[in-house]
């Protein structure tokens, strides 16, 4: 694939990526201040992203096991992206016009719904048309498009949001996701698709489930990636908490955005580097690597004294996070048990990213509401070692890895 191939094909992963550091970084914490009490904020956080993610732990299989059997004249892919970027986009219209809690949390879960139900296809097209030989370089391509995503994201709707434009942040992120979806759908071809099969419902309903003993591999980078993206969401999602209360910053909102923009500067090298090297000297090292530094960044936050070397350690999270995110789909890839079906079982991989979006705020915001009671801002010290933890073990997993290099 020529350079211009791969950037139409991720070109959607930057619209997908500014969606979520948005609304998961800053816009949701935001609003819950203000649709909460102020001492049961982590409480509602957990209710508003937990259930989220377990729609979409549903989503996400379903919709790339329905892509896998398509054969529609448009693409197995495509269709299922466009339907779920334009529901995402009415998701977001009333999620932004919400005014009471349960109205929030109801229209959140449309929008992880549908925004799983065209990513899960999405990812399906990448194993589709990416040859086997460039999967480090695309991958590289992705978390490119990650990290430039998160830096614009999470400073622009910081910035806004501090200027009390809460409905421009809104339009900017559907209008994003809509013209980022289109330039992908328009440009990228897809490769004709396997002979179609009699529809089978045994044979479906089996595709749902990869055994860990006939496939190890998978087994264990998907525990990899639970432990790994567990600790990232625990420390993610009370960010802006942590420097509104732990820092004592009155302008939390814009900091957090700068401080997520800080982290995607310095993941920016590593993300585009660490995919091309894996294609030369192999994926588990990095990830090992990659994983405690991002796990001795975050101890470090807890004694940074200025915001300013909180930035600094921010940028070097960001090197392990680049380096990560990139070589990770290039894994799953790797030790996929049949390219047949690449988006069902990339969906079922894709709940290893969903289980931490629920476990995370399920276990960090009481945790942090229970902490902080028995003194003041301890419950931000447990959850950041805690994440802390979950990626060092993590990130040791994928020395369990055989067939990967």
């Amino acid at each position: 694939m020529t350079v211009g191939d791969l950037l139409s094909l991720s070109i959607y992963w930057f619209g997908l990526n500014f969606h979520w550091t948005a609304l998961l970084v800053v816009v949701i914490p935001s609003d819950i201040l203000t649709l909460a009490p102020e001492a049961e904020k982590g409480t509602a956080l957990a209710g508003v992203l937990g259930w989220g993610a377990l729609i979409a732990m549903v989503t996400m299989p379903l919709a790339g096991a329905l892509s896998d059997l398509s054969r529609s004249a448009m693409g197995r892919r495509r269709p299922f992206m466009v339907a779920g970027g334009l529901l995402n986009a009415v998701g977001l219209f009333v999620l932004a016009r919400s005014t009471s809690l349960g109205a929030y949390r109801a229209s959140y879960y449309l929008v992880q719904g549908s925004n799983n139900f065209g990513g899960a296809a999405y990812s399906g097209l990448f194993a589709d048309v990416v040859p086997d030989e460039q999967r480090g370089v695309a991958s590289g391509w992705m978390g490119l498009m990650i990290m430039l995503a998160t830096i614009v994201a999470g400073a622009a709707a910081g910035l806004l949001l501090e200027r009390g434009l809460r409905t421009t942040v809104y339009g900017l992120i559907v209008l994003v996701l809509l013209l980022s979806l289109a330039y992908t759908v328009w440009q990228v071809r897809e490769n004709p698709p396997p002979a179609a099969k009699p529809f089978d419902l045994r044979e479906f309903l089996r595709g749902f489930w990869v055994n860990p003993r006939e496939h190890p591999d998978f087994a264990w980078l998907f525990a990899s990636r639970i432990l790994i993206l567990l600790g990232f969401y625990i420390v993610l999602d009370f960010i802006q908490f942590f420097l509104k209360d732990f820092m004592g910053f009155a302008d939390f909102r814009a900091r957090t955005g700068i401080l997520s923009a800080a982290v995607m500067l310095g993941a920016l090298p590593s993300a585009y580097a660490a995919g091309w090297l894996s294609d030369r000297l192999g994926r588990r090292a990095i990830v090992f690597v990659s994983g405690i530094v991002m796990a001795v960044s975050i101890l470090l936050f807890l004694v940074a004294p200025s915001y300013a070397l909180l930035l600094g350690l921010a940028a070097v999270f960001g090197v392990g996070f680049g380096a990560f995110t990139s070589v990770d789909w290039a894994l799953a890839i790797d030790v996929l048990p049949s390219k047949d079906s690449a988006a069902t079982q990339l969906g079922i991989w894709g709940i290893a990213a969903t289980v931490p979006q629920v476990l995370a705020p399920t276990l960090g915001g009481p945790l942090l509401d229970v902490f902080n009671r028995q003194r003041a801002n301890f419950g931000y010290v447990v959850i950041l070692v805690l994440g802390a933890v979950c990626i060092m073990i993590g990130s040791s997993l994928v020395w369990r890895l055989r067939k990967a290099r």
